[in-house]
């Protein structure tokens, strides 16, 4: 017989526990879902592997030898084992935490602080919040879903559209009667432009509004929208806010809109995760509840906006 080392491949001692189950080289193949032929040849391997015959054919049709009696109960055991441990796991995926990635602005400025609605519904899920800038791989990190900003391409992944936002100037109120207060667009070569990483939003919304003399390279530049925001909460300059990550700050007279003048964005944010989970229960319960969410701040913000110019 083989040695340790030479343990023969999963596949033909599968095939060969099937086969002796159902007593039939057929019905083993079909619950395989393979050909009769592809079983026989797995067990004349395996029979040649271990040096030994492992079933004889006779009128009765397919029986054990002694040998293939000895080892069939071994396997059927450990292949028992095995699905066993797969459905517990399978199940403690579906029940365990839930787990979302999306980057740390979307997080901090619009989930977290309607997270305890979430909680108050599904009080049995718990919820991890994993904030990245990269676009995660759901099996190599075990995360259950996401929320990205994209363009509605994600494939291979269930898509869901989340909310657009408008772009449009923020600051704190105590710029606007300040010193340099902030009456025109023009007057934004006064104050320090706060930036996030792309350095685009202000050159694209300067342009589009037909504003001259400003500067737009000029200014601090964060990795993160969240701390632009921030930087103008503190009255450090004027940034570029995105509509919902801004809601709250501007509710709560923490940011203003200098002037009146949007920016569509051509992005919009979408909740996504792999098929094969889509349909899991906590995944499910989430998803509805985030699109809920959302479908409410559009309606108060007065609908879905236009995509913005590519």
């Amino acid at each position: 017989m083989a040695g340790l080392n030479e343990i023969p491949s999963l596949n033909a001692l599968r095939a060969f526990e099937a086969a002796a189950r159902k007593g039939s080289i057929k019905e083993g193949a079909a619950e395989l879902y393979v050909t009769p032929g592809a079983v026989s040849q797995q067990i004349k391997g395996l029979e040649a592997a271990l040096g030994t015959v492992l079933f004889i054919r006779d009128k009765r049709g397919l029986q054990l030898t002694a040998a293939g009696a000895s080892l069939y109960p071994v396997l059927r055991e450990a292949f028992a084992d095995i699905g066993a441990a797969l459905e517990r796991l399978k199940e403690q995926e579906q029940t365990g935490p839930l787990t979302v990635s999306m980057v740390p602005s979307f997080a901090s400025k619009w989930l977290v602080p309607r997270l305890g609605r979430f909680r108050e519904r599904h009080p049995e899920i718990d919820v991890r919040i994993s904030a990245s800038h990269h676009a995660v791989d759901f099996a190599k990190e075990g995360v259950d879903m996401a929320v990205r900003l994209g363009l509605g391409d994600f494939p291979g992944l269930r898509e869901d559209w989340l909310l657009t936002e408008p772009l449009y100037a923020v600051c704190s109120p105590a710029l606007l009667k300040g010193p340099l207060p902030l009456g025109t667009p023009e007057d934004l070569r006064r104050h320090t432009l706060l930036h996030d990483e792309t350095h685009r939003e202000w050159k694209m919304w300067l342009e589009m509004h037909g504003v001259n003399g400003v500067d737009h390279t000029r200014g601090p530049v964060f990795n993160d929208a969240s701390m632009a925001l921030n930087a103008a909460i503190e009255g450090q300059g004027v940034a570029m806010g995105r509509g919902e990550l801004v809601a709250l700050d501007m509710a709560a007279g923490r940011l203003v809109r200098p002037f009146d003048l949007t920016m569509p964005f051509r992005f919009a944010y979408y909740v996504v995760c792999p098929e094969a989970v889509a349909e899991w229960p906590k995944v499910a319960a989430f998803r509805e509840w985030i699109l809920e969410e959302a479908a409410g701040e559009q309606a108060r913000a007065g609908g879905r906006p236009p995509a913005g110019p590519a």
